[in-house]
């Protein structure tokens, strides 16, 4: 079956095309053409059309947070709030909490894959091995240093069902950082209080950083801490929550300037929750539990949006930031993240306010 998608403007990834059509036969794109002279009948038609989104760090959609209900059910919940957000791909994040929450959201996610899900590669387990000192909204009692025999039980569990972990390297030890990377699981640094040159040296061999500014050492012109090393650090990518909450506009417009192509978005998103360990509460429009700022209530639409007309964000680079900037951090940079030929057809339409119209 031959689909064809009409936008006045497609980003592809590298380029923005005006007038164009993405021809898509058998979900995968087929062509990129121009909308002069073509023939074809048109499926639908959209002011901006760009690469689907991926959200890699989200905790729960419609009251139903992963780590309070961890079953299928809240995946495909938040499957479709992603969806609705502009995001094809996420990955469901568990919070610092005890080992039997975390598997319970591994057998979740076992569940979903077996139910027919497909939009998500795996897990994010962000914590409970990170800094008690920047443990932010995260429940201290649960924060720990994991023991190799931990480490080992939890991924062995996992049976592939992890996909990244965020921890704070000055608390793991080298053992345990190895074991992780040896089941081919994405190490992210955060929640962490490491000095610049603790983060200097763990940079070497980790090149992810989690939610860039919070929940981190400080930078100071004295003591320029983890967010110093991460952003003068080449190799060394990182999220950041473009809410104006978790990191002011002002911030994220200069953290962009510096990091450029290695910076990119998350919602870093939580849902209205009223039993558990984390209850979190809508305040405005951000959530908080127990007082303390605990998660956005952004899609990755209003992040792209934000990137756009708060931080002075050319259009194009703030959806490469949704898209192709993640899928390179999930490795998927040569299938996902991209319109062009070969690609899977995984679209955001987007009104020219950056509305999401559908997501193919």
């Amino acid at each position: 079956m031959v689909e064809v998608y009409c936008a006045k403007k497609v980003f592809t990834g590298d380029r923005v095309l005006e007038n164009a059509a993405v021809v898509v036969e058998n979900n995968t794109i087929k062509e990129v053409v121009s909308q002069n002279n073509f023939r074809l009948p048109v499926t639908v038609s959209s002011d901006i059309l760009a690469p689907a989104f991926i959200d890699i760090q989200i905790y729960g959609a419609g009251g139903r947070l992963l780590a309070e209900f961890p079953d299928a059910k809240t995946l495909f919940a938040m499957e479709e709030h992603c969806r609705k957000g502009g995001s094809k791909y996420f990955l469901p994040t568990l919070a610092t909490n005890p080992m039997d929450v975390l598997k319970k959201g591994i057998d979740a996610m076992h569940d979903y894959w077996a139910r027919g899900g497909k939009a998500t590669p795996g897990l994010h387990i962000e914590g409970p091995w990170i800094n008690k000192i920047k443990r932010g909204a995260h429940i201290e009692s649960f924060i720990h240093s994991p023991s190799v025999d931990e480490v080992k039980d939890l991924l062995e569990y996992a049976k592939g069902a992890i996909k990244i972990i965020t921890l704070a390297p000055e608390v793991c030890s080298k053992e345990a950082i190895d074991l992780i990377k040896s089941y081919g699981i994405i190490i992210s640094a955060g929640h962490s209080n490491a000095t610049y040159p603790e983060a200097a040296e763990f940079f070497r061999d980790i090149h992810l950083a989690t939610h860039l500014f919070n929940a981190m050492s400080s930078l100071h012109h004295r003591e320029p801490g983890l967010p110093t090393a991460v952003m003068i650090n080449k190799n060394v990518r990182c999220s950041i929550v473009a809410d104006g909450h978790h990191v002011d506009f002002a911030v994220v417009n200069l953290a962009k300037k510096v990091m450029k192509e290695r910076l990119f978005l998350i919602t870093d998103a939580v849902t209205e929750t009223n039993s558990g360990a984390y209850q979190h509460h809508l305040v405005g429009d951000k959530y908080e539990c127990n007082g303390i700022l605990s998660g956005s209530a952004l899609s990755m639409a209003k992040a792209v949006k934000n990137c756009y007309e708060q931080c002075d964000i050319p259009l194009d680079e703030a959806l490469r930031m949704a898209s192709l900037y993640p899928a390179k951090i999930l490795g998927t940079g040569n299938e996902t993240g991209k319109i062009e030929e070969g690609y899977k057809a995984h679209l955001v339409l987007l009104s020219d306010n950056l509305d999401v119209m559908q997501c193919i």
